[in-house]
């Protein structure tokens, strides 16, 4: 289990200070969705999370294991943002790969192939990330996500601009995965029936606080 306790955060800018106060909880194979409006510190609950932002109190633990002071790269967690961030020259495996550290290259190779199968692209392995679709593009930045094998997953705003079709489709790969390999999955999104349709539990994020809805 994943819990954000009272982790909180002082933001400044030239006009006024806000200040983020939240907790949380996330079981394994549950999906969490988090709404709010745009500026309302959804991506900096994200953010704090994974370590990008650091809190000045409060503690996050997994597994009853304190990870609040972690760097980013160490803890059980991958993002996935709304930009794809691939490379367009590259090819769908070289991306996927791309940054990973092993001593058996063959074998994440085998994972990579297993993965893309999972969630639909096989046979992809060797396009170019530029002729994917929007939809496709988004899938293959999943499939980098879950290769690196960490049991949490955050999403930021992870399907936006996409057609509903592709939408729908995404949500239910999320929810799938999610289930099936026992992870635990955060949603952040402006989009109150993304969360209906996946999300065991629902939070909102209004004046810098979380609420259970």
């Amino acid at each position: 289990m994943l819990k954000v306790n009272n982790i909180k955060y002082k933001y400044k800018n030239e006009n006024k200070e806000n200040i983020y106060n939240f907790s949380l909880e996330a079981k394994c194979a549950e999906v969490v969705g988090i709404l709010g409006a745009s500026g309302n510190g959804k991506s900096t609950l994200l953010d704090l999370i994974s370590g990008f932002l650091s809190s000045i109190s409060g503690d996050i633990t997994y597994n009853d294991q304190d990870i609040t002071d972690l760097a980013p790269e160490k803890r059980p967690i991958t993002i996935l943002f709304q930009n794809y961030n691939l490379f367009e020259h590259l090819n769908v495996e070289k991306n996927i790969l791309l940054g990973i550290e092993s001593k058996n290259k063959q074998e994440d190779i085998k994972k990579t192939y297993k993965i893309l199968s999972e969630i639909g692209l096989k046979g992809y392995e060797k396009k170019i990330a530029s002729s994917l679709s929007g939809g496709e593009q988004q899938r293959v930045a999943l499939a980098r996500a879950l290769l690196r094998n960490k049991p949490i997953l955050l999403l930021d705003e992870p399907f936006t601009g996409l057609d509903f079709d592709t939408r729908e489709h995404m949500l239910h790969l999320v929810k799938t995965i999610t289930k099936t390999k026992q992870i635990c999955t955060i949603m952040v999104t402006h989009e109150p029936n993304d969360c209906k349709k996946i999300a065991n539990k629902i939070y909102e994020v209004k004046n810098g606080k979380l609420t259970l809805l």
